[in-house]
């Protein structure tokens, strides 16, 4: 059941809006999504590794994916096929394998993490996907099921999206898919022995209905080429998103 909280306050403070508090809804565990283009589905280690391994390895644009991941690359299918049954044992991240229903194959893996039920707050991350479907609709579908499912189902708020600040591919997705710029979080961690500055980005309730219009066209009707970026321009201009030109603090 929804309810308010009204506290007492002194009355010359600002305040933030009211927000409707609503008992508190999480991904479900074993949830899948299905779109034209792509199912997602729980990760399942021995189904999974066969096609995972071997479109993720074997060759330097393969070997690059796995620049700026925290781990990765496997030195073979069995160290890959453990490190998929952490993913599955974990809720939180909650790890989903995408497979292309074109090739019939497990080409990435995505995750929802960092949820906060109470806050209506969720990440999208750990996203990687094969060179093989590079420049396709996978990852735009992909991103678009995850957020129906954040924004449409579960009726969150915020959705995050963060990436290494010198990942200038990931940048661009962000942007490209709707999510604005919010910042540098500087020396957030280390990866791999490096320095990693954060770059955040995330979308609200309010951003969807139109970054979902926009995909909807680009994924399904549109005739006319226009690119998602072009579509979803002018509501980042909107918002005021300008990540600008970026150099490592450790640099």
């Amino acid at each position: 059941m929804s309810r308010n909280h009204k506290a007492q306050y002194p009355d010359e403070l600002p305040l933030g809006e009211l927000v409707e508090i609503s008992e508190p809804t999480q991904p479900a565990g074993r949830k899948r999504y299905e779109g034209r283009y792509v199912n997602l589905r729980p990760v399942d280690p021995q189904k999974d590794v066969a096609d995972l391994y071997r479109n993720s390895h074997g060759s330097q644009a393969k070997n690059r994916i796995w620049t700026y991941m925290a781990y990765g690359p496997f030195s073979d299918e069995l160290a890959m096929q453990a490190w998929l049954s952490d993913c599955k044992a974990s809720s939180d991240p909650l790890f989903l394998t995408v497979t292309s229903k074109e090739l019939s194959q497990c080409v990435g893996v995505v995750s929802f993490l960092n949820i906060l039920s109470q806050m209506r707050c969720l990440e999208l991350g750990n996203i990687w996907y094969s060179p093989i479907v590079h420049h396709t609709k996978i990852n735009t579908e992909t991103i678009y099921l995850m957020l129906s499912a954040a924004f449409d189902r579960l009726k969150y708020r915020r959705v995050e999206w963060k990436c290494d600040a010198l990942n200038a591919r990931s940048r661009t997705a962000a942007l490209r898919l709707g999510f604005s710029f919010e910042g540098i979080f500087r020396q957030h961690y280390i990866i791999k022995g490096r320095n990693r500055d954060t770059a955040w980005f995330a979308m609200l309730d309010r951003d969807w209905p139109a970054v979902k219009s926009n995909m909807n066209r680009w994924l399904y009707s549109d005739e006319n080429n226009i690119s998602l970026a072009e579509l979803n321009q002018p509501l980042l201009n909107a918002i005021g998103s300008e990540p600008g030109p970026y150099s490592s603090s450790a640099s």
